[in-house]
């Protein structure tokens, strides 16, 4: 069964990126990568809003650079939710969309195949899927990092009933927590 997994990095005050949209932050915390590759073989299709996107398509220049695409996603599809017309990585099977996650989900699911969904970003993102009783888990590595202020993690109210610690580990500066999010 394909699970939706909302795979991030946070500040320690709840941030995903700072007020500019920067995840310079990120970068400066040391960590190994040593479980991403084996969670990434699971993935079968990536989702990301367009904030992320231009994020990752500024700070990798992969506009200009699309042979770099493969080393970040490799050739899975990845669905872009926005509202605007953005640029294209050549070659990349990137798929943009618009409105509701529930309206592509069928077809996100199929571009998938037998792995699972991952929601890079943002945090509404993420909450649209929970909204539409889509998310499964929740995995966070939290950075010894605060910014007072930035783009949420999550913003969404979810009481204790709704998310249920899976595990908890460290990586290099970071904690590693996963919630398993239950569907109704």
């Amino acid at each position: 069964m394909t699970r939706v997994i909302y795979y991030t990095a946070t500040t320690l005050d709840g941030f995903l990126a700072d007020e500019h949209d920067s995840l310079d932050w990120l970068f400066a915390v040391e960590q190994q990568r040593d479980g991403f590759p084996a969670f990434l073989e699971g993935v079968g299709a990536i989702v990301q809003g367009s904030t992320t996107y231009e994020w990752v398509l500024r700070h990798e220049d992969l506009v200009d650079h699309p042979e770099k695409w493969p080393g970040f996603y490799g050739a899975r599809p990845t669905w872009v939710f926005t509202s605007r017309v953005l640029p294209e990585v050549a070659g990349a099977d990137v798929r943009f969309a618009e409105g509701a996650v529930v309206d592509h989900w069928h077809r996100i699911r199929e571009s998938a195949g037998p792995g699972d969904v991952w929601v890079v970003g943002g945090g509404d993102l993420a909450g649209q899927f929970a909204d539409a009783g889509l998310l499964d888990e929740i995995r966070l590595s939290v950075a010894p990092v605060t910014l007072g202020s930035g783009r949420p993690l999550l913003p969404r109210r979810f009481d204790s009933d709704r998310l249920h610690l899976a595990s908890v580990g460290q990586n290099g500066q970071f904690a590693e927590l996963t919630y398993l999010v239950p569907r109704a």
